[in-house]
């Protein structure tokens, strides 16, 4: 976003509840009166409702629903992430955006979003339609001060608990299938796909993208998926302001990473498991092979623990999950 308007929406949205006078925005901005009034024309012209009342100043009543940069500014009630945005109105992943941007030194808490993907990706390379309009498609950069390697597959189920808890305040019937789906009422609602560039001993950034579907309708969900895909819109029957759920998502996501860098996995851990997928059931394992397993939680390194038919114990690194013999992508 051009730095002006920028430093403008951000003047704005932490004065929400007063307006602020046109001499102490051109103040702040170290731009005219007149120039100040031309940023709020085109403000309006973006869908934003401003009042303007004399000798009072300017205040913004409402935000365009439609995503945007400055939207997402507006809702933002985070204290470092998304603070820096880059906001992309196509992209092929936002995943590649974020690597390319973590290689260029970008800020911790750097996010990208992008109103389309052509060519998004979930876990193990599998493509994830992101339909302009319809979801969320975004990644986080994370810088965190010191991070084993082998512990950065732990971010996957910290980002988890956020949105599960973000869905639960909605009401909804959220579970997390390991290590990195959402499900709602037994179909999938979104997906987690954690990559990281790493030293021998640390971590030097982590990428991580979600993907969400939010106002699909049945059939703007691929066919091969109508069965056991769904969004929030089909929870609810209610469209969603795509700025609200981003930064309500970011809050969370926030949240969860400072609890999980600051206490460790542990509280985390049982955070997931009490949004843990088919836990206590049995399910079908495809490792090398398919064979039957009962869900126990997850191990202190995120790892899925497991039991089968002969009681011994097993933790998964690296499976598929299946259910009825179907692979649930």
């Amino acid at each position: 976003m051009e730095g002006t308007k920028r430093k403008l929406i951000e003047l704005l949205a932490n004065n929400k509840s007063q307006s602020i006078s046109g001499q102490e925005l051109s103040k702040q901005l170290n731009i005219s009166r007149s120039a100040v009034w031309k940023h709020m024309n085109n403000l309006k012209k973006e869908g934003y409702v401003i009042e303007a009342v004399t000798n009072k100043g300017y205040r913004i009543i409402k935000a365009p629903d439609d995503l945007s940069a400055s939207t997402v500014q507006w809702d933002l009630h985070t204290n470092w992430l998304g603070q820096h945005l880059v906001f992309k109105e196509t992209v092929k992943s936002t995943q590649l955006v974020g690597h390319e941007l973590a290689r260029e030194n970008a800020d911790h808490g750097t996010v990208i979003v992008a109103r389309e993907q052509t060519e998004g990706r979930g876990r193990m390379s599998r493509y994830w339609d992101s339909k302009d309009g319809l979801g969320l498609w975004f990644s986080s950069i994370f810088r965190p001060e010191y991070l084993e390697p082998k512990r950065a597959s732990q971010l996957t189920l910290v980002a988890a608990v956020a949105i599960a808890d973000y869905l639960s305040k909605r009401d909804l019937d959220v579970k997390i299938k390991w290590p990195n789906d959402i499900f709602i009422n037994g179909k999938k609602l979104a997906g987690i796909l954690t990559e990281m560039q790493a030293e021998q001993d640390a971590v030097q950034y982590i990428v991580l993208g979600i993907g969400m579907n939010v106002n699909h309708q049945h059939d703007d969900l691929h066919e091969t998926v109508q069965h056991k895909a769904t969004s929030i819109y089909l929870e609810t029957n209610e469209i969603q302001n795509l700025n609200q759920v981003l930064t309500e998502i970011l809050k969370e996501l926030e949240n969860k990473y400072e609890i999980f860098m600051g206490v460790g996995f542990p509280v985390i851990k049982e955070m997931w498991e009490a949004y843990a997928y088919k836990i206590g059931e049995w399910i079908q394992v495809k490792t090398k092979d398919i064979w039957d397993a009962k869900v126990v939680g997850i191990h202190d390194d995120g790892a899925l623990k497991v039991i089968d038919h002969l009681g011994k114990q097993h933790h998964l690194y690296s499976a598929e999950i299946l259910w009825k013999g179907e692979e649930i992508e």
